[in-house]
């Protein structure tokens, strides 16, 4: 597995249908892309900018977002997010994000994510389960 290093990038594009706009997904009352929608788009590039990054049994999970949303994008327009790492921490990685509908920039800002071991990560959220299920009983 190569490397990880600042300066990798990934993209991922999709385009705005009625199933991602505001309206359809509860982020407001009108027909243009939603936050949520350019929110994923953000997590997606930056997935995609560490797919050969990862080794199996690993993933990354996101943890943090922070991201204005410029511009309105309406339906039929295609949006494409970039994700450039800008920062290594340990497992913690940084990510300045970016989302652009092919007339402006619509959406910017960062995105942390965490190396995680996908077993320990389940066995953790697990015993939370558990740990709520006991808890109810008393």
């Amino acid at each position: 597995m190569k490397p990880l290093q600042t300066g990798i990038h990934g993209k991922a594009t999709v385009r705005v249908t009625d199933a991602n706009v505001a309206s359809s997904v509860g982020s407001g009352a009108v027909d243009v892309f939603s936050t949520p929608s350019m929110v994923l788009l953000m997590e997606e590039a930056a997935v995609d900018a560490l797919r050969p990054y990862i080794e199996e049994g690993e993933s990354t999970v996101g943890s943090a977002v922070n991201v204005r949303h410029i511009s309105p994008t309406p339906i039929g327009l295609e949006v494409t997010a970039t994700a450039t790492l800008t920062e290594i921490d340990g497992r913690r990685l940084v990510f300045q994000v970016e989302a652009h509908d092919g007339v402006a920039t619509i959406g910017e800002g960062t995105h942390e994510r965490f190396l995680i071991a996908i077993e320990r990560f389940i066995s953790r959220a697990r015993e939370k389960s558990t740990r709520r299920n006991t808890s109810s009983v008393e």
